[in-house]
């Protein structure tokens, strides 16, 4: 389990096919200091397995299904990536519960200021659309984000200097791809709520 809040940007050092995956290595230095072999990491919100490590990197092998359900097959060397280490239990829980789980893939349409503060719109999947509340959390690149506006399936967040200065954001441009990870007590509630009403038609 993750917070959402990133603990460096790391580089794609290189990309290789892998069967019907991939593998990618990933330049990284302050989440390899306790990081070992079988570890979990988020990759811009996805949660891999660290297979091999030396000092500089890391390296994580993808399945054919996590390429597809994700932008890393459109990675190339230099791209950076948003890095995070599992919770701790004694650490503070400083955003929200991120699993690691893409729901989907969104793009930037738009970047724009807003006094100190940049606000970004991304068009996601309709099926998610149903998930985002005004003032809920998303997860954005595995960033712990709040949402500012919803209108459809497009959303507004915005991003205080802070974040553009330690994620991967202050790179992205208007259509760039994003991961997107809903809020999981969402689809808890989503999953409870039909479960009940079908109960209640079969009396």
């Amino acid at each position: 389990m993750f917070t959402g809040l990133i603990e460096e940007v790391g580089s794609v050092v290189h990309r290789r096919p892998r069967g019907s995956g991939l593998s990618l290595r990933i330049a990284a230095r302050r989440v390899l200091e306790d990081l070992v072999e079988g570890d979990s990491i988020a990759v811009n919100g996805v949660c891999l397995t660290a297979a091999a490590i030396d000092g500089e990197s890391f390296r994580a092998d993808l399945l054919g299904e996590t390429v597809r359900r994700t932008s890393f097959g459109r990675m190339r060397p230099g791209t950076p990536v948003n890095l995070e280490r599992p919770l701790r239990v004694t650490d503070r829980m400083g955003g929200h519960i991120v699993q690691g789980h893409v729901d989907g893939i969104a793009e930037i349409v738009r970047i724009r200021p807003s006094g100190e503060d940049t606000v970004l719109t991304v068009r996601c999947p309709d099926m998610l659309s149903k998930y985002f509340v005004e003032k809920g959390s998303v997860a954005l690149d595995g960033v712990s984000l709040t949402i500012a506006s919803v209108a459809g399936a497009a959303l507004d967040v915005a991003l205080i200097p802070e974040t553009l200065r330690r994620t991967a954001f202050r790179s992205k441009r208007p259509g760039d791809a994003v991961h997107v990870e809903v809020d999981v007590i969402g689809k808890y509630v989503e999953k409870l709520l039909c479960s009940s009403s079908m109960r209640r038609g079969k009396r």
